[in-house]
């Protein structure tokens, strides 16, 4: 949440600014703004995209070799032009910031006692008083901004430029994402890759507590102490051209079809091999994986769904105890130790601080077999893990998850299944008989994309709802969930999903003519109770919207509407009736003409708690 991007060069800076924050939008677009260095800091900000700053650019005649951009989701203070990045203190220091200042309240209390007056809302105003406040003192920005960060509590990413340094770029980080970009003759700063790689592909993947200072051909990362330390540089993998609509009207869209490609990518290790190997998941799984006698997922969103879904996996074909968690709650809570325990965390961006957290304190507390599923190479989650298993689906800009969500559910398959021929709780013939299932598992989801003009069809009838039900049972009770969720982002229409079994338990309640009942319907052994189910529903006068298997023999009534997916695709039905719901709420959003890929109030990268 929140999008950073700085640069200092021997040319003008601003279109790198400009371009690194059009990039950055679908991580926050309540606001945006940009500071450069030139004889004075200037500074340019406005509510809204960044297409409305870069219209008032225009107007100017801005440019500057030094400069810092930022496009925000709000926390602390309202959707204001005063309360927009960059901040600046006296005319002298401006930064930007992604993250929350826990103990800002007190900070601002005593500068405001040594006379600093406060403009806006923020908690990020705080930094830029710190550090000049510490400038004062040191004459250093490098110096000034270490000790401001000593002061602050909380998670925090920083870009901060000096009018009294016009050839420095500093940084700092804790707990929020923060990349250095090499280039030749000028260097950058970014909160994610994305924003660089018209510009660079070298990156360096900054760790907590780390401070660098950039100049236009060098730079020098230290830790807190101001000791000297060195990163790798990488060469991004990542395509520039992956992240172009092309023919697609939305990203979402676009994401949505890009699903065949993504499982097969994903899965490809395990299909060119012929056979399900705990190996892929490192050099440790081997020794880590040997004993474990249960599993615990720790998740948030979309991500959370995955894990309840692979739930399910875990304990019926590995039978291995499983929970799922949301991360924001465990740590948070009295947890047990269990040294021979599992455990799995599920981020598509690495970022998501609510997991991070949680994974840290599962560490902290003594478990020392992790895991995690990331669809971005190096990124925070990673390196806090022992083992990783990346999703290939490649970058997902729309903030409604869709390919990050069922590679998410391939990978954990593919976990699970290799636990379990380790464990010996499969024999070759049925590890032949999963190998097959993935190898189908794209066709199924072109079959299940297909059915894109009959879903249109139902999306008319959705967009003057306000309110709606998912229903499904067993395995596929999750992916009702994420149907209602993806309804709820991106239309605005009120959703809310529940195991069919449990709607005479006070859910039937809110049933008439005026809710549509979306119900999940594979031809599973669970098929017969959930067609009472649905009997109780189309009772009380409800209207049904049954996504059926083929061979569910399900029929039209009026009351009753069908629409069939392939026939039944076994244990993998799950991710092939994830495909359907992801279709109806992009096609109700369209019809309310709301922004299908920046949803109101939200955000992609959720790097705050």
């Amino acid at each position: 949440m929140c999008g950073i991007v700085g640069g200092i060069s021997t040319k003008n800076i601003l279109p790198h600014l400009i371009n690194g924050l059009e990039r950055l939008e679908y991580r926050g677009y309540d606001s945006a703004g940009i500071a450069l260095v030139n004889g004075s800091i200037e500074r340019v900000r406005s509510t809204g995209r960044v297409a409305t700053i870069k219209n008032k650019i225009h107007q100017g005649d801005l440019q500057g070799l030094l400069g810092i951009g930022h496009t925000r989701w709000a926390t602390h203070g309202g959707v204001t032009e005063q309360n927009a990045h960059p901040h600046v203190s006296n005319n002298e220091i401006a930064v930007v910031h992604n993250g929350i200042i826990e103990n800002h309240s007190e900070q601002c209390e005593e500068l405001k006692k040594l006379g600093y007056k406060f403009e806006s809302e923020t908690d990020t105003e705080v930094i830029a008083h710190l550090i000049h406040y510490f400038y004062k003192k040191e004459k250093n920005i490098l110096h000034a901004t270490t000790l401001a960060t000593k002061e602050l509590r909380g998670a925090f990413a920083i870009g901060v430029v000096s009018l009294n340094h016009p050839d420095k770029l500093v940084c700092a980080r804790k707990g929020c994402p923060l990349i250095v970009g090499v280039g030749n003759g000028e260097n950058f700063i970014a909160s994610d890759v994305t924003a660089l790689l018209a510009i660079t592909k070298k990156i360096i993947y900054l760790e907590d507590g780390d401070i660098v200072e950039l100049t236009t051909d060098n730079f020098q990362i230290y830790d807190s102490k101001l000791k000297e330390v060195s990163r790798e540089v990488h060469n991004s993998k990542v395509n520039l051209e992956s992240m172009e609509l092309g023919p697609h009207d939305h990203f979402m869209q676009k994401e949505i079809y890009e699903q065949p490609r993504a499982i097969a990518d994903t899965i490809e290790a395990v299909i060119d091999k012929n056979n399900f190997d705990i190996k892929l998941l490192g050099k440790k799984s081997e020794k880590l994986l040997k004993d474990i006698d249960s599993i615990l997922i720790l998740a948030a969103g979309t991500s959370y769904y995955a894990g309840l879904t692979a739930k399910y996996w875990f304990e019926s074909i590995a039978q291995i105890p499983t929970n799922v968690e949301i991360a924001s709650e465990y740590r948070y809570r009295d947890s047990v130790f269990k040294s021979k325990q599992l455990i799995i965390t599920i981020s598509q961006s690495g970022e998501t601080l609510d997991t991070i957290e949680a994974l840290k304190h599962a560490k902290k507390i003594g478990h020392k077999k992790t895991l995690t599923i990331c669809n971005v190479q190096d990124s925070a989650i990673v390196r806090e893990s022992d083992m990783v298993l990346y999703t290939r689906a490649g970058i997902e800009i729309g903030v409604a998850s869709t390919k990050a969500f069922t590679t998410q559910l391939a990978a954990l398959f593919i976990i699970c299944v290799s636990l379990a021929k380790k464990k010996k709780k499969i024999n070759k013939k049925l590890e032949l008989t999963f190998l097959e299932e993935l190898r189908r598992l794209s066709g199924s989801i072109q079959f299940a994309l297909n059915l894109e003009p009959q879903i249109k069809e139902w999306a008319k009838l959705f967009a003057n709802r306000d309110n709606a039900l998912f229903l499904g049972r067993g395995i596929h009770y999750p992916i009702a969930l994420e149907g209602a969720l993806k309804l709820k982002e991106i239309s605005y229409i009120h959703a809310e999903a529940y195991p069919a079994g449990e709607l005479k338990h006070g859910p039937l309640a809110l049933v008439d003519n005026n809710m549509p009942v979306v119900v999940i319907a594979p031809n599973d052994a669970l098929l017969e109770k959930l067609k009472s189910n649905m009997q109780e529903v189309k009772a009380r006068g409800g209207i049904l919207y049954v996504f059926a298997d083929s061979d569910s023999h399900f029929h039209e009534e009026p009351d009753i509407k069908v629409i069939r997916t392939p026939r039944h695709t076994g244990v993998l039905s799950a991710i092939i009736h994830a495909i359907p719901v992801q279709l109806l709420a992009y096609h109700v959003a369209l019809i309310k003409k709301t922004d299908v890929d920046k949803p109101r109030n939200l955000a992609k990268s959720v790097t705050v708690e």
